[in-house]
């Protein structure tokens, strides 16, 4: 009897021991964890990352001066992913986003630079999103809106067409004002003059079409030339 009591009691004191085993593994598995990754964040760097969007695409510039090979990855369900390394330490620098919404990638343009990348980021489907990223809550404090780009969604098609007058003359394609590129109708003998009767202010009726002077204009010249000369 005794001996079944001890055997019972030493049975509670191994499991009790054995359960206190396992909940010290898994708090030092747990801290191991974090540290690893308070690590990791103490090794790469985030850049900041500024954004503003339109109805059909979403532009991204991250900003890191002095950035050494900068590299930017798209993928079609909307995974955004930028690396580089800044400074005489090369520091690295990561930033890796999901992104609210997907992406056409071969209609995206990406333009890298020593101090800032620049992202034009097509929308697989046309529509503005909620937020950039695909997670709720705040976004990290790297990430920030671009207030030289940002536009509001029913201003829009105001920033469109403002952004349309702004542009300079020489952007607009003068290709459709037929018959200006040979300006084939004004032929050799200077015929088409007649068809530019409504340029007003401009008259054409002194110059001469058959281009021999006139005896009248050739005694008048050589009479000036005369009193010049004496």
């Amino acid at each position: 009897m005794r001996l079944c009591l001890l055997v019972r009691d030493l049975e509670v004191l191994l499991g009790s021991l054995k359960f206190k085993l396992q909940s010290l593994s898994k708090r030092t598995l747990l801290g191991f964890v974090e540290e690893r990754d308070a690590g990791r964040e103490e090794m790469s760097r985030h850049p900041e990352i500024l954004w503003a969007q339109r109805s059909d695409k979403v532009f991204i510039t991250v900003s890191l001066p002095d950035a050494k090979n900068p590299q930017v990855k798209l993928e079609p369900d909307g995974r955004f992913t930028f690396s580089a390394t800044e400074g005489s330490g090369n520091q690295e620098y990561i930033a890796d986003l999901e992104l609210f919404g997907k992406l056409n990638v071969d209609a995206s343009k990406i333009a890298t630079g020593l101090r800032h990348t620049v992202c034009e980021l097509e929308k697989a489907e046309k529509g503005w999103w909620k937020r950039l990223l695909k997670a709720e809550g705040k976004a990290p404090p790297y990430v920030k809106a671009d207030w030289d780009k940002w536009v509001d969604e029913d201003e829009e098609e105001d920033a469109a067409a403002a952004a349309a007058a702004a542009r300079p003359v020489s952007d607009f394609d003068m290709g459709g004002m037929g018959g200006m590129g040979s300006m084939g109708g004004l032929g050799g003998d200077m015929a088409g003059l007649d068809s530019m009767s409504g340029m007003g202010g401009m008259d054409f009726s002194g110059f001469n079409a058959g281009g021999e002077d006139e005896s009248d204009d050739d005694g008048e010249f050589s009479e000036s030339k005369a009193a010049a000369e004496v």
